[in-house]
């Protein structure tokens, strides 16, 4: 009986991830789902985003266990934010797409162009839930090692893009960017790939493009 309710629960759950990206792609709004660990410059590259793209309306779930932290950040640049807190409902380390659905009705997306999500900071458990996203997209700060995508390949193996972040750091690192490339290809061999700065711009451009071609092409 208890593997009839998981199932039961798991079927509405992806059902509600299908009927979400359905239900935006005839909207128009490209919907992306970024997953990392905590502290790989999610909220920072959202911020850059906003800013480098002005002539798109961009709003933004933010999820987090406690706090509104990133919201007020995302609020600040005038973007329609809503926030998911799981903490008071047990602390669930994921977003879930009935949820997801949930905040989009209540906030509302009209005339948006991009949906963020950024989910709840953990390598491990976003990646387990479909929440309905056109693209997963994992962030890998070049502070957390070249062992990652091994260590952790669900969240590859789920998603179509990887950025690097934090590329400035690199000199002050005993790092490999070519084997971390290497590491994630290993896993995903379709993945995309954006190595980036949200503080000095550099290689932000290639993420742009793939937001405006991505949402061209719905």
């Amino acid at each position: 009986m208890e593997i009839k309710v998981m199932k039961k629960i798991l079927e509405h759950t992806e059902k509600a991830a299908e009927e979400l990206k359905m239900n935006l792609k005839e909207k128009g709004v490209l919907y992306i789902n970024l997953m990392s660990s905590p502290g790989s410059g999610k909220t920072t590259i959202i911020e850059r985003t906003v800013r480098e793209l002005p002539e798109y309306k961009i709003a933004v779930i933010e999820g987090d266990i406690q706090t509104t932290l990133d919201a007020e950040r995302m609020a600040a640049l005038g973007v329609k934010t809503y926030q998911i807190n799981t903490g008071p409902f047990g602390g669930d380390c994921h977003l879930e797409a009935p949820w997801i659905a949930t905040a989009i009705h209540e906030m509302g997306i009209e005339d948006t162009d991009i949906l963020f999500v950024e989910n709840i900071g953990n390598l491990v458990c976003p990646a387990e839930f479909d929440v309905g996203a056109h693209y997963n997209v994992v962030v890998l700060s070049v502070t957390e090692g070249e062992d990652k995508p091994l260590k952790y390949p669900l969240a590859f193996k789920v998603s179509q893009v990887t950025i690097i972040s934090k590329t400035d750091l690199l000199p002050h690192l005993d790092i490999s960017l070519e084997k971390l490339e290497e590491n994630i290809k290993n896993v995903n061999p379709e993945m995309k790939i954006f190595p980036l700065s949200s503080k000095t711009g550099e290689g932000f451009e290639k993420w742009l493009e793939f937001l405006q071609q991505s949402r061209k092409f719905l």
